[in-house]
């Protein structure tokens, strides 16, 4: 049986990730310097060294640039610490911990940047397809990050993306609570509680 070789990306993919990377970190940057309406396409067009048009052949407005800026390095955050945890833990014990894990990073600049994030997808309809994108993109890589811990896998399995989809819920139902709080309540404690409710055998 013929195995399946996953190689890397071609150069020219790869100079696409990055300049599709530099455009939403310089988005993101700029944002927090002077707010979101005060940030121009052509500021962060600048700013990332790119054409206005090869702006828009990435992004289709500043909104979505700013919001994959805020949103990928957590991501890359969560795998990351996930990735590292014992072995021995289960699938959804591996998810508690690394959560658990940012209990310390919610700094004030932190909290600050997390509500603004939540601000600006709640307040912009042309972000709403986007957002449901990026819960996807979550749950798949969280799926995969703890696939290996299933021992009985089997395929077509539906548990690693089930993980995936529900640790994505609570985080939501968190941030759902956090804002109904006025932004005062433990975030962290919010999101453990959430986490600790779900339950996948595996």
């Amino acid at each position: 049986m013929s195995q399946i070789t996953q190689t890397e990306p071609g150069l020219r993919e790869r100079k696409r990730r990055a300049t599709h990377s530099r455009i939403a970190d310089e988005a993101a940057r700029l944002a927090r310097q002077k707010g979101v309406d005060n940030t121009t396409v052509d500021e962060i067009a600048a700013a990332a060294q790119v054409a206005r048009a090869t702006f828009f052949r990435y992004f289709d407005a500043k909104e979505t640039a700013v919001a994959e800026g805020f949103s990928i390095p957590w991501l890359s955050l969560i795998i990351d610490n996930l990735e590292v945890q014992p072995d021995e833990l289960s699938a959804m014990d591996a998810v508690i911990e690394t959560f658990r894990g940012f209990a310390g990073g919610f700094t004030p600049e932190v909290r600050n940047l997390v509500l603004l994030q939540i601000r600006l997808l709640h307040g912009s309809p042309a972000l709403t397809a986007w957002t449901l994108a990026l819960y996807v993109r979550f749950e798949l890589a969280i799926a995969e990050a703890v696939r290996h811990r299933f021992s009985d896998l089997v395929p077509d399995d539906s548990r690693p993306r089930m993980v995936g989809a529900l640790t994505m819920s609570a985080v939501r139902i968190s941030l759902d609570t956090w804002l109904a709080s006025g932004a005062t309540a433990d975030l962290a404690d919010l999101l453990q509680a959430a986490l600790r409710s779900v339950r996948i055998d595996g």
